[in-house]
């Protein structure tokens, strides 16, 4: 279906009878893209629908995550910028998404890493906070991430989780007990 995602009527019409629902919170301009995209989808989607949301590792759902120092200063360096040029508005993913962490419906946020293109190396590994070893090599394969996506439709651990992922064949995830069994 054509429209922009933050379109309330697109999205009304986009999630009318579906079972579950795949978001991407792009943080487009400065006219509030991705808490518009978020909102919509969480106001038109049937009750019980399966909301999987994606951003970037920049959200944290309750604090607790440990960032490096690039992570710590590039984030508001860039965002500020972004924003300045109204091209990007990171604060508006980071209220896209608390308004998905306080609502009741049934969501997963998947924090993606930096993605890379490639064969799939399986189902990404994942953890509740940046930070975890299992993470440090801060990549996963394109690929691998929307099937992760799809795979948290169907996983009940993932509701009211927001996971963040980094490619099973990656050193990190390879030194932390990923890799392909």
């Amino acid at each position: 279906m054509p429209g922009r995602s933050d379109d309330r009527e697109v999205i009304r019409q986009a999630v009318a009878g579906c079972d579950g629902v795949l978001t991407v919170l792009v943080p487009w301009g400065v006219n509030h893209y991705a808490s518009g995209t978020a909102q919509a989808v969480m106001d038109f989607a049937e009750p019980g629908t399966r909301l999987i949301f994606s951003c970037g590792w920049h959200i944290s759902r309750d604090g607790k995550d440990v960032y490096s120092w690039q992570l710590r200063y590039l984030v508001p360096v860039v965002g500020w910028l972004a924003k300045l040029f109204r091209a990007v508005d990171l604060d508006d993913q980071v209220e896209a998404t608390n308004r998905i962490f306080a609502s009741d419906t049934r969501w997963t946020v998947v924090r993606g890493s930096d993605l890379e293109e490639g064969e799939s190396q399986g189902l990404p590994l994942w953890s509740r906070h940046v930070g975890d070893p299992v993470l440090a090599s801060n990549k996963t394969r394109r690929i691998d991430f929307a099937l992760f996506m799809v795979e948290a439709l169907t996983d009940d651990a993932l509701i009211h989780e927001a996971p963040a992922i980094v490619g099973r064949e990656t050193p990190s995830a390879l030194a932390h007990g990923g890799g392909t069994p």
